[in-house]
C-alpha cells in the first residue's frame, strides 16, 4: 500500500524500469495522474485515441504508436468500465511492452472473471476520499512479478519490517533503506479502506442495478445513448456514469442546453470534467521541468526534440468527448429513483423543439 493512486502508479511505473528516454502510451482522455508519475521518471508521455463507444483506450490505435522507445501501456478503466484486456495483453505478447492497469476508478471490476488490475503486468488502485474503496488518501499496488515488486518497493517502502521485500540477490544488499523514500500509506488509512472493501460488492450492485435501469429506461429515446461493454467484461467502482449526447436527434438542441433543462427538472447532469490532456498547456506546449534543456516535454526551443500536441491530433477522441453527458451516481438510490431520471430525461427531449425555439 502507497499514500495515494498517483505514487502507486510511480511505483508501478519505477518496477517496470520507466526511465530517461522511454515512452508511455496512454489514452489523452484520463485525469493527468494517470501519467505524471512518468514526468518525474523522465519518461516522455504518448497519448492515443480512446474507442468512442467504450471511452476506454483504443488497441488499434496503440499499436499504431508503438516505438523502439515505448516501454509501457497504460490502460485505464475509466469511470468504473473495463478495457478491451484482450487485446490489448495480445498486442503486449506480440511487441514485449507491459501493460499497466489504472484501476482508480474501477474497484471490483472484472474482464472475462478475472479481477481487474491482475491481468496487466501490475496493477494500480486509488484510495482517494470519493472512491469506491477509500482510506481517506492511500494506494494499491499488485503484480505476481517479483521483479518488478521489489523495485515499486525500492522507491516507496523505506525501512520496512526486514524480510518483507528486498529479498532477491539483485536488491537484498540495499534492505532495509531501499532508495530512502517513503511512499506508505498511513495505517489508519489501511485500516479504513479494509473495512470499506468489505462493504465493496454491495456498493457496485446497488451502483450497478441503478446504472442498468437508467440505461434501460434510455434505449427508445432519442439523443442519447450508453457507453458500450466489450464482451465479458464487468463493470465496477461506477466513479462516473457518462451517456453520449446526440443532439441531431433532438432538434439541434445543444449539450448545453440539454444539462441546462435536465438541472432545472432537479437532476444534477453536468458535462464532462475531465480536460483532455494533449490539449493542456503542459503537454500542448511542453515544459522545462527540470530547467537545462533536461526534461521530457522540452521543446526544441527549450534544448529538446518535444513537438508537443494541438487541437485536431485526436479527432475521434475530442468529438466523443464533445457529446458526453454525466448523469449523478447514487450509492444508495431511493426507490424510484432511476425512475426519475428516466422521466426528467425524456421530458426534456419531448420539449427539445421548444427548447431550441426559446433558445
Amino acid at each position: 500500500t502507497v499514500i495515494n493512486g498517483t505514487s502507486a502508479l510511480h511505483s508501478a511505473m519505477f518496477g517496470l524500469g520507466i526511465g530517461p528516454e522511454d515512452e508511455v502510451i496512454v489514452p489523452t482522455y484520463t485525469w493527468i495522474c494517470s501519467i505524471s508519475p512518468a514526468l518525474i521518471l523522465m519518461a516522455r508521455p504518448v497519448f492515443c485515441e480512446i474507442d468512442p463507444d467504450t471511452l476506454m483506450i483504443d488497441p488499434e490505435d496503440v499499436s499504431r504508436r508503438i516505438t523502439d522507445r515505448t516501454k509501457a501501456i497504460v490502460a485505464v478503466h475509466l469511470w468504473g468500465n473495463v478495457c478491451n484486456m484482450d487485446a490489448l495483453m495480445k498486442l503486449s505478447k506480440e511487441t514485449g511492452v507491459p501493460i499497466i492497469e489504472d484501476c482508480s476508478h474501477s474497484h471490483g471490476a472484472t474482464y472475462k472473471g478475472r479481477l481487474c488490475g491482475t491481468i496487466g503486468h501490475v496493477g494500480a488502485w486509488s484510495l482517494q476520499g470519493s472512491k469506491p474503496v477509500s482510506g481517506g488518501e492511500g494506494g494499491v499496488v499488485a503484480t505476481d512479478d517479483i521483479d518488478i515488486f521489489e523495485r515499486a518497493c525500492l522507491i516507496g517502502q523505506v525501512n520496512r519490517v526486514a524480510g518483507l521485500d528486498l529479498i532477491t540477490e539483485k536488491y537484498k544488499y540495499l534492505q532495509p533503506l531501499g532508495l530512502g523514500i517513503k511512499f506508505r500509506a498511513h495505517p489508519l488509512g489501511v485500516g479504513i479502506a479494509a473495512v470499506q472493501l468489505q462493504k465493496l460488492d454491495e456498493l457496485n450492485k446497488r451502483r450497478r442495478d441503478y446504472i442498468r435501469a437508467v440505461e434501460l429506461g434510455l434505449v427508445d429515446v432519442p439523443g442519447v445513448k450508453s457507453v458500450s461493454i466489450y464482451e465479458g467484461a464487468e463493470p465496477a467502482g461506477f466513479y462516473g456514469f457518462p451517456i453520449h449526447y446526440v443532439e441531431e436527434e433532438v432538434n439541434g438542441l445543444s449539450k448545453e442546453k440539454f444539462i441546462e433543462a435536465l438541472q432545472k427538472e432537479g437532476l444534477r447532469a453536468r458535462g464532462n470534467g475531465y480536460p483532455l490532456l494533449h490539449q493542456l498547456p503542459l503537454f500542448a506546449e511542453g515544459f522545462d521541468i527540470f530547467t537545462g534543456g533536461r526534461g521530457p516535454l522540452c521543446t526544441p526551443e527549450m534544448g529538446g526534440d518535444y513537438s508537443g500536441y494541438q487541437v485536431g491530433d485526436f479527432p475521434i477522441t475530442e468529438e466523443v468527448c464533445s457529446r458526453l453527458v454525466f448523469l449523478p451516481v447514487f450509492s444508495n438510490p431511493v426507490e424510484g429513483a432511476a425512475e426519475q431520471v428516466v422521466a426528467a430525461i425524456r421530458k426534456v427531449v419531448a420539449h427539445a423543439e421548444q427548447l431550441v425555439i426559446k433558445g
